[in-house]
């Protein structure tokens, strides 16, 4: 038997937050029966229903997207703005793995593998993300020191950071400046130059463990093939 957030997520309904987050508000039925509670275990000749659709075995999908600008990461949104989802053509159910913000671009992987996706956005399994910034001023010594020993933000420090001033142009007074994180918090890359008196001006993912987007047009995507798959499932056991 196994917990019923994990089977939603397995079976590429939803993330296993969201999954959780579906329980607790009384969307989903385990043989006709509303279950509100995250301990619950069930087997799998369970029929589970979520939201009146009867949850069944799918295709796994795997996709890398470089997302532009202006599209929410979720698979719906409450405002009717364009979603990640509206991007990619599978009949399958898929969702993002993780988050990049509106006005964020670059790499970001959609699936329906449940299981993938809880390793790879899970802190402890250490998976990098590498952005470029463009922020306001040119970072010092110090302030470089302080992003990569980690700074504080919402009263906790952040892991330590690689940090690199790619590129500095006086006329405009602006740096590119690569941040390779491992950490998923909520704007935390932002909150990060923020925290050390620098406002970024454009963000953009350029890599997400070892897939890059540099080939793929804004809006562009492609599949993961199934050699990339099994090296996602590495990356998330070799720490």
């Amino acid at each position: 038997m196994e917990r019923l957030q994990k089977v939603i997520a397995n079976l590429g309904y939803a993330s296993r937050r969201k999954a959780e987050e579906l329980i607790t508000k009384g969307h989903v039925q385990v043989n006709g029966v509303t279950v509100k509670e995250l301990g619950t275990k069930v087997n799998p000749s369970d029929q589970i229903i979520v939201d009146g659709n009867l949850l069944k075995q799918n295709q796994k999908v795997y996709f890398l997207l470089n997302k532009p600008r202006g599209y929410i990461s979720s698979t719906n949104d409450e405002k009717n703005r364009k979603t990640v989802i509206d991007l990619i053509k599978t009949k399958e159910r898929i969702y993002p793995v993780g988050r990049l913000d509106y006005d964020t671009t670059g790499a970001l992987i959609l699936t329906n593998d449940g299981e993938l996706t809880n390793l790879l956005i899970h802190p402890k399994n250490q998976i990098e993300k590498v952005y470029i910034a463009k922020i306001n001023g040119i970072l010092t010594k110090e302030e470089i020191s302080k992003l990569r020993n980690g700074v504080y933000i919402d009263k906790v420090k952040t892991a330590k950071a690689k940090v690199r001033v790619k590129k500095y142009t006086k006329k405009t007074n602006t740096s590119l400046v690569e941040l390779t994180i491992h950490e998923g918090k909520n704007h935390q890359v932002k909150k990060m130059f923020e925290a050390v008196n620098h406002e970024v001006i454009k963000l953009h993912r350029e890599k997400f463990a070892f897939l890059d987007v540099q080939n793929l047009k804004s809006g562009e995507y492609r599949i993961i093939n199934p050699k990339e798959v099994k090296k996602l499932y590495f990356e998330t056991t070799k720490k």
